[in-house]
């Protein structure tokens, strides 16, 4: 179910275009695409919009955790076709949108998708830009590039391969058909399914609790985490093992240890 958010609830930031941004509890962002009408299509302007605010929320103390999703019925049914279209061999060099791929990629705060319906080509890029993923019941998966004579252009074959393996990757991407959540989530691709109107709220839910966490601690594991998919497991083990003796050196991690001794709940700050 979509959260109610207030006008006031909004904390600075606005809404776009193509997507609806709020704050519905403490620490939590809620980004909304909102095309309906072309299926959350993702053009360039979308992610122009995406991009800014997590630009923003990145420098945002108050925000500790995003979560991205579609609404109750599709997450994003791909790239705006028709934008596409008009792109030749040499326009698309300059195209504006790796730039803001590569935004959203290094978003150093967790990022959880809810995933309702439709999450194809660009779609499902976008949604393994994520963290976590939360799927519903209603969700399908794929990336279909190769049907209209191209392939996945923002991590499609390469994220998705990470994800579910080579076979399960060459399937969706040589013959462009989809997967169901059930399927996804035995793959791997997703983190849990519930039910399409629960999708939101699960991962306000999750959210909610990894803001409750030391926001240095959380943002560390992430980078320790992503790592493991950019550099060999020696390089890995030493960024780790690097975060693990920094963060000995802050706050958080007296509060933590003290607040588990007293026997209380912990009060993080981030510092």
């Amino acid at each position: 179910m979509m959260p109610d958010v207030t006008q006031e609830a909004r904390c600075g930031y606005s809404d776009g275009e193509d997507i609806l941004v709020s704050l519905p509890q403490p620490h939590v962002l809620l980004i909304t695409l909102n095309r309906p009408k072309a299926r959350n299509a993702l053009r360039s302007q979308t992610l122009r919009e995406l991009a800014a605010v997590l630009t923003q929320a990145a420098d945002d103390d108050a925000v500790r955790a995003v979560v991205l999703t579609g609404g109750e019925t599709v997450f994003a049914a791909g790239a705006d076709i028709g934008e596409l279209a008009a792109h030749t061999a040499t326009s698309i060099l300059t195209d504006e949108r790796p730039r803001h791929w590569k935004t959203i990629r290094e978003f150093p705060k967790p990022l959880i998708a809810a995933i309702n319906g439709f999450s194809l080509g660009g779609g499902n890029e976008l949604a393994m830009h994520a963290d976590i993923l939360i799927a519903g019941e209603t969700a399908q998966f794929g990336q279909p590039e190769v049907n209209l004579g191209i392939i996945p252009g923002a991590g499609g074959t390469q994220r998705l391969t990470r994800a579910v393996g080579k076979s399960n990757a060459m399937l969706l991407n040589l013959t462009g058909t989809f997967i169901n959540a059930r399927t996804a989530l035995a793959q791997g691709l997703v983190s849990e399914v519930t039910q399409p109107e629960l999708t939101v709220s699960r991962a306000l839910e999750i959210a909610a609790l990894i803001a409750r966490k030391p926001p240095l601690a959380v943002r560390m594991a992430k980078e320790a985490v992503l790592k493991s998919f950019e550099t060999g497991l020696e390089q890995g083990l030493h960024a780790e093992r690097r975060s693990f003796c920094q963060l000995f050196a802050t706050a958080d991690k007296q509060e933590g240890v003290a607040a588990f001794l007293e026997k209380r709940r912990p009060v993080f700050t981030g510092r």
